[in-house]
């Protein structure tokens, strides 16, 4: 399985980047059980003993984020947040949110799904499509002064900088 590109995004958005250009190919984290598992341990969501059923909820979910991400349907991505609520609770004496789901399989795609409502609710001027109009990747820009362009400089901010150097080059000579 090859790493994704941009892991360090919030559980909603890393979602959203489990599909990556890698080259030419569209490459999907969860197109083995494997994938679905480690997504799962990284962000510490329960489901990997059922690689299967589990992604398919996750796949729902980040299509209906990436459908409100890039073309601004609601619809999809509260179909799937209607699947759970968080309801206030208190355990010895400190309140706590606890997640109710209408099935457990839903769990981490709902647990993303809501993530993503909670940040776009926050700085929603600050979710962003990386700039290269090739790469399919979407982060939170959390740069100071809010003018981050790529997904990540090491890859699509470099290859942006290669193309403008050999654009140049190019009509010099």
């Amino acid at each position: 399985m090859r790493l994704r590109p941009l892991r360090t995004e919030p559980v909603g958005l890393d979602l959203v980047d489990t599909v990556w250009i890698d080259d030419v190919p569209l490459l999907d984290q969860f197109d083995d059980p494997d994938g679905v598992r480690a997504w799962l341990a990284d962000h510490d969501l329960p489901g990997g003993d059922d690689p299967e059923r589990v992604r398919d909820r996750l796949v729902q979910a980040r299509d209906a984020m990436r459908a409100l991400l890039e073309r601004g349907e609601e619809a999809p991505l509260n179909a799937v947040l209607a699947h759970g609520a968080r309801r206030p609770q208190l355990r010895g004496g400190e309140p706590y949110e606890a997640v109710v789901l209408d099935d457990p399989l839903w769990h981490a795609a709902w647990v993303a799904a809501a993530d993503l409502a909670r940040v776009l609710g926050e700085r929603p001027e600050r979710v962003r499509k990386c700039a290269n109009p090739r790469c399919v990747l979407w982060f939170r820009d959390v740069s100071k002064n809010g003018g981050r362009r790529w997904c990540s400089m090491d890859v699509c901010g470099n290859r942006a900088k290669v193309g403008r150097f050999n654009q140049r080059q190019r009509a010099r000579s």
